[in-house]
Order: C-alpha cells, then structure tokens, then sequence
C-alpha cells in the first residue's frame, strides 16, 4: 500500500531517528519519567542535574537502539513499530498502572480470547489511534532525504554523537546511576517500549528455549494414614480469583458482603499473602513445594506439586475450571476442563457464573465413593476489568454498579460497588458449597484467593504489579474455612483462635495434606495451619 505524500516535511535519515527518539523518550515514556523523580525528588543543583539528565541519556539510547532495530534499512517501518507498540503500552500502564515484566507477559500470554476481548474499549481505541495510528500515518507521509551512503553517513555521526553524550553522562554522574538504580531497581522496569522487549525475551527464552528440566518425584510412596474416625474424608478447595480480603465483612469490612459465609459458621484466616500477584504465578506457587522466595517456574513445572502426591496416595482428585486454566497444576488429575457454553442459563459463551460449579459439584459428590476425595474448584471470581460480569442481574446488591471495561473512568463508588456485586456472588456460591457439604460425613471446604486487585488506589487498577512494588491490595488475600468437624465446640474454638496469625499461600501444601490424612516425606507439620487443632 503507498500512502499519499501529504506533509511537506523531508528529514535525513538521522533527523527522523533523533525525532523519533524525542518522541519515545517525551511522550511514551512519561510514566518512567515520573517515577523517576518521584525517587529523586530533587532539590539540590545536582538532584536536578541528575534527573534532567535522565532523558537525555534515554534519548540517546532511543537512537543507538533504533539504529540497531533496523533504522538503516527500514526506518519508518522501524519507528511505526516502535509506536504502535508504545502506544499499546502506554496505555497499559497509564489506564491500570500495569508494569510489563516477565510474569505479567506470562499472564498476557495464557489469557485466553474471552479475557482478552474484555480489555477492549472505547478509550483504548480513542487513545490508540492519536498515539499510535496518526503518528504512524504520519510517518509513511514524508520522504527520508538522501541516498543509502548518505543514510549511513548521517546515522554513523549521530550515533557517535549518542554515544559521546552517554559517556559524558556516565563520567559526571556515574555514582548517582549506580545509587538510585541499586536502590530502585524497578526503575527499569518503567521504560517504555524496552522493558516489554526484554521481558519478552525472558518469558520466551525460559519457555521456549531452555531445555526442560528432568521430572522429579518429590515421594514415591505417600500413603493414607489409616484414622478411621476420619475415613473417609472429602475436601473441596475452592480456588478464589482476583478477590480481596478486605472487601469480605468476615474480616472486618463495613459492608455485608459475606452473610452466607457467616451465617454457615465458616471461619475467615484475616492475615493471609499471596504467591504473586498474578493468577499465571500464584496459582502453580501455592500448589507448589516451593515457596514464594525461592519459587521459579521451571522448576515447579518438572516437579510433584502437593495434588500429584495427595493423588498417589490414593485420593481421588478432580479439578473443575471455570477459570481460563489450571496453569499446569491439574495436568496429572482428573480435570474438567473450562468450557463456556456448558449451561446456557449460567454461560454467555465467553464466561460462565460460579454457580456453575455448584452444579458440577453436585454432579461429582452423587457419586458413591469409599475413597478419600480432593476437589479443587476453579473460580472465575472477581475477575476484572469486566467486574459487572460476573454476577446475575439479581446479585446487583450495591447500585450503581459500573457495567463497563474500561473501569479507571468509572466513578469510584460505582467501581466498589461494582466489585462489592462480585465478592457478595462469591459468598452466595460458597454458601451452596458449604450447603452440599452438611450432608457429607467429615467433609470440609477450604477457600483461597489467588491474588488480590487494585481498584484505582495509589492510580493503581487490576493486578500483576511486580510483588516487591504491589500494593496490598494485589497481596492480601481471603482464606475461608468450614468442616463437618465443627459441631466440635473445641475443634471449632481452636481454629478460630488461629484465624487472626499470619499465614501465606506457602502454607497450602501442608495444610491440603493434613486435611486429605495424607502422610508424606514432603509433609512440614509446622506450615500446616490446622494440625495444632487435629491432634
């Protein structure tokens, strides 16, 4: 396609980089900027001298690296690129405060199209098309002056001139680089488009690249252990998605949002973390023997995880999804898999209401079982942006709601109402749950968030937030408890007395074992929460 050459603007080839350069650095990479002086604050002359000197420095590596992307041959398509995806970025970043590093690349990638297709908008559109179509019309209206010699003359100078300026830059205020980036050091992770590159990179280099590491078995042998007042036993975990602890009254929130849990009698743990603040992360993590300090991927993907050993101990586990994906943890259990369009009256063909796992529940728990029984129910939750979906019309209990995706231009009540709405279907749908249960002979429900949200605190919207800079609302995550057992005054007193410590979701894979009576070599009884109040 040739477009009409319109502007009567003809820059060499290196006033086109330089411009772009400008560009990237001015416009894309506000938020960086911003962050930037947010931590230096400055004051002092040389506070200043240093902080000015940040886009100079960026601008300068904007040329090097455009020049090394293909600015030579393919300038223009090189720059449009570049913006196209700056401009994806950018609003990213500006609209729900998202840092691309590895493991939200990782989440970006295991989303599947009904999640993907919620983030799209009007503002998106809007925002693209003035930051990165018209720039990139723009681009393709002009001619680049000068022959390919000329091209590689004028680039070679200004690249020289760039890398001049870089060492001017390092040799004066080397010593405040290395203090604020020791000190900061997800500074980096702000530079548009170049941390999303890198990141890229790594999620690919790490998944696609590497070889797979030997599976290890971490026990061969875990067995039942033979109680027979507690044989046999069924256990649901109920695996939340993007919920808040503080949003749940059982923990304190002025609000009525959790009567059904609180009417049951189930017991709410107040201080509990997350794994991540991603469900592509925290999920694997908690199910994992490793925990949040030490959990790396790959090494969690070639390894038992905690429903591996549980199954070859003889439980009977199943895996239930109304959520995108187990992320590799049920692979080696029985698993029915997500599919939404599997009830017409509770699935709109890109979701389904939670209410559909009551059902498959029903359908699981009606047949008859001497075993031991694991049932991990997959939530969709709390899932954003498109909160208003993920409760019927008649769960609208705080109103108004805000039924739109691009939730940072809803007003701020309608957006907590909005997401009060799905905390209070939660509630309803793990009422039912514990309602099936009662019928059931030591039997217990044990629900778990994987991570939490922010809904504009700090300009922060969603979650994914690197976990060394995410607030606590992406960390702090809602644990709900309830067991056959507590017609036990003494049972129930203890675990209550419990509710209040602090735990993470490291502590899932001893606890899962204690209440299935797995034994196991991999077994740490002092991460199991409930075993002060089994013995």
């Amino acid at each position: 396609m040739k477009f009409p050459r319109t502007l009567n603007f003809n820059p060499t080839s290196a006033q086109f980089i330089l411009l772009a350069s400008l560009f990237i650095t001015a416009i894309f990479n506000g938020p960086f900027l911003s962050a930037v002086y947010e931590v230096v604050a400055p004051v002092a002359l040389s506070e200043w001298t240093f902080f000015l000197s940040v886009p100079i420095l960026l601008t300068f590596l904007n040329v090097i690296l455009l020049s090394l992307f293909g600015a030579l041959f393919l300038p223009r398509l090189t720059v449009a690129i570049t913006f196209v995806v700056s401009s994806l970025l950018l609003y990213g970043t500006l609209a729900y405060g998202v840092i691309f590093d590895k493991s939200m690349i990782q989440n970006v990638m295991e989303t599947n199209s009904g999640e993907a297709f919620s983030y799209l908008n009007s503002t998106l559109f809007v925002f693209f098309a003035i930051l990165g179509l018209s720039p990139v019309f723009a681009i393709f209206n002009f001619e680049i002056n000068g022959k390919f010699k000329a091209r590689i003359k004028h680039l070679l100078i200004l690249n020289l001139i760039a890398l001049l300026g870089i060492a001017v830059i390092a040799t004066f205020l080397f010593k405040s680089y290395a203090a604020v980036g020791r000190n900061n050091k997800d500074l980096t992770k702000y530079i548009i488009p170049y941390a999303f590159y890198d990141s890229g990179y790594k999620y690919l280099r790490d998944t696609y690249f590497y070889p797979p590491l030997p599976y290890k078995v971490l026990d061969k042998y875990p067995f039942l252990k033979m109680d027979a007042d507690a044989y046999p036993v069924t256990t649901v975990l109920v695996l939340g998605e993007t919920a808040r602890a503080d949003k749940f009254s059982s923990n304190g929130y002025t609000r009525n949002t959790t009567s059904n849990i609180q009417k049951a009698g189930a017991i709410s743990f107040s201080k509990v973390t997350s794994c991540g603040t991603a469900t592509a992360v925290s999920v694997p993590c908690m199910f994992s023997r490793l925990t949040r300090e030490n959990y790396d991927s790959r090494i969690a993907e070639s390894q038992d995880n905690v429903l591996d050993i549980i199954h070859r101990a003889g439980v009977d586990v199943t895996w239930i999804d109304n959520n995108s994906s187990c992320k590799g943890v049920c692979k080696r259990v029985e698993t029915i898999d997500f599919n939404p369009s599997r009830d017409p009256q509770l699935c709109d063909g890109d979701y389904c209401y939670d209410e559909v796992l009551v059902d498959l529940l029903r359908e699981t728990l009606s047949t008859p079982s001497t075993d031991h029984r694991v049932i991990i129910l997959h939530m969709i939750g709390s899932h954003g942006p498109t909160y208003y979906r993920r409760y019927p019309k008649e769960f609208t209990k705080f109103v108004p709601d805000c039924p739109k995706s691009d939730i940072q231009n809803c007003e701020e009540a309608e957006l907590i109402n909005t997401y009060d709405n799905t905390i209070v279907y939660t509630d309803y749908v793990l009422g039912q749950i514990i309602k099936q249960l009662s019928a059931i002979p030591n039997s217990s429900m044990l629900y778990l968030s994987d991570h939490g949200e922010s809904l504009g605190e700090k300009g922060l919207y969603l979650h994914g937030f690197p976990y060394d800079l995410a607030p606590v609302e992406q960390t702090h995550v809602p644990m709900v408890y309830w067991s056959s057992k507590f017609i036990q005054p003494q049972y129930r007193d203890c675990v209550n007395s419990l509710s209040s410590q602090t735990y993470s979701q490291d502590n899932l894979f001893d606890t899962l074992l204690g209440l299935s009576n797995v034994q196991s070599s991999t077994y740490q009884p002092t991460q199991d929460i409930l075993r002060k109040c089994e013995s």
